[in-house]
């Protein structure tokens, strides 16, 4: 039995660092016996189809495969269709009425709880707002993510120790749950 999944691949590609070319990455993915291998924008984003592995194991042998053959290390999530799909589903914020960038979806490679964000006050942040979900937080940011100082708190490392932690705008949430969907 193939599931499809997406590998969301954290800060490549930005600012000139860690330079992963789509191209090479499918090629790459391609030779670890994916199929259907498809990129999305050059931010990190591959959908693939596979009968090996859970979400767990392929993050991994997408890491390592990425630091042999490029020669820097690359944190990868990997999630699939079902659960990207759920993602959408359980939003708690209307995205139909807002543009994406003004809707993130901060993807974690493990469960959270409320307990790692006690320290923010959420009031003092608003309009802006975040709100937890399965391995994931939503985040409005009405003015958009460049000049959220919510985003800044909750990215600040003592908030996502011991966490990969990579967020995706909402039309990319989204454009992932219709490419996961297509294979």
């Amino acid at each position: 039995m193939t599931t499809t999944y997406a590998a969301l691949l954290r800060g490549i590609n930005v600012g000139g660092a860690k330079k992963v070319p789509m191209a090479e990455l499918r090629t790459l993915m391609e030779g670890l016996g994916h199929s259907g291998v498809r990129t999305y924008l050059q931010s990190g984003q591959a959908v693939f189809t596979t009968g090996h592995g859970d979400e767990e194991s392929l993050a991994a042998e997408l890491t390592a495969a990425i630091e042999k053959h490029f020669g820097f290390g690359v944190d990868v999530i990997v999630r699939d269709h079902a659960y990207l799909a759920a993602i959408v589903d359980a939003c708690p914020f209307p995205a139909a009425e807002l543009e994406g960038k003004q809707l993130h979806v901060t993807y974690f490679s493990a469960g959270v709880d409320a307990d790692r964000f006690a320290a923010i006050d959420q009031p003092a942040f608003l309009p802006e707002e975040f709100r937890l979900g399965d391995r994931a937080l939503y985040l409005y940011v009405p003015d958009g993510l460049g000049r959220s100082k919510l985003a800044e708190q909750l990215s600040k490392p003592r908030v996502n120790k011991g966490l990969i932690a990579t967020s995706r705008n909402w039309n990319t949430v989204v454009k992932l749950v219709e490419m996961t969907a297509a294979q």
